[in-house]
């Protein structure tokens, strides 16, 4: 449904989206879906089991950070844990997408950090209630540029790292992943119509840790891009 600005009772909020890389253009950002414990060394440092079916969190739009951008250190943790991910950006979309057919509604790749507190994710999930206080944070959710898959192709395997202040601590591959890109859609499509606009983040491989005001971060994914923030003080 097509409707004019003038007949919104409030001004419309601002379309989050994500720059493509070495270009003017911008990837419009509908929703932010997340898969959980997708690496087994990751799961294993969760203490969690290995081969499960994948699940899925989501995340709003509007906490996405660009690249070079600051993240306000967030209210009410002692705990904001780093996780570096391929991101998938998609052109198209459906309900029941078959793996094989998956690839065709990519759009393209990039670089993301699912920001996490820690302590409050474990709260909620020790007394089984939703993750969105642990997740689903302002600025919770830092985006480097999209490449097209056009120009890229579709990267099945390629080294995926994390530094922080010039020290690697997540250090990992693609190829590591339990479920594929293909499969992740397929998955997801399953439970939710997807639609162009849509982001996924595939997760996220060992080394999570906390990360606190002051520090610099730097993520790299072998022929995808890069991506750097800085956490920040707290907003007041």
């Amino acid at each position: 449904m097509s409707i004019d600005a003038k007949n919104y009772v409030i001004p419309q909020p601002p379309q989050a989206a994500i720059p493509v890389a070495g270009t003017d253009k911008f990837f419009p950002v509908r929703r932010l879906w997340c898969v959980g414990r997708n690496y087994v060394e990751h799961i294993k440092e969760m203490g969690n089991d290995v081969r499960e079916p994948p699940f899925f969190f989501a995340k709003p739009a509007d906490a996405i950070v660009p690249d070079g951008g600051t993240v306000p250190y967030p209210s009410l943790t002692k705990d904001m844990h780093h996780e570096v991910e391929l991101v998938v950006a998609l052109k198209g979309g459906g309900r029941n997408i078959k793996p094989e057919k998956a690839n065709d509604c990519i759009y393209g790749y990039g670089v993301g950090i699912d920001l996490t507190r820690r302590d409050l994710q474990i709260a909620s999930r020790d007394i089984k209630r939703p993750w969105e206080v642990g997740k689903a944070f302002d600025h919770s959710a830092p985006c480097g540029p999209l490449k097209p898959a056009a120009a890229i192709g579709h990267p099945s395997k390629g080294r995926i790292t994390l530094s922080v202040n010039g020290k690697v601590r997540q250090d990992g591959d693609l190829n590591q992943m339990i479920w594929n890109v293909p499969e992740i859609i397929s998955k997801l499509s399953e439970m939710v119509e997807l639609a162009p606009g849509d982001i996924i983040m595939t997760g996220t491989p060992s080394g999570v840790a906390a990360t606190v005001a002051g520090d610099k971060i730097e993520c790299v994914i072998e022929g995808v891009g890069k991506l750097s923030v800085t956490i920040g003080p707290p907003l007041k």
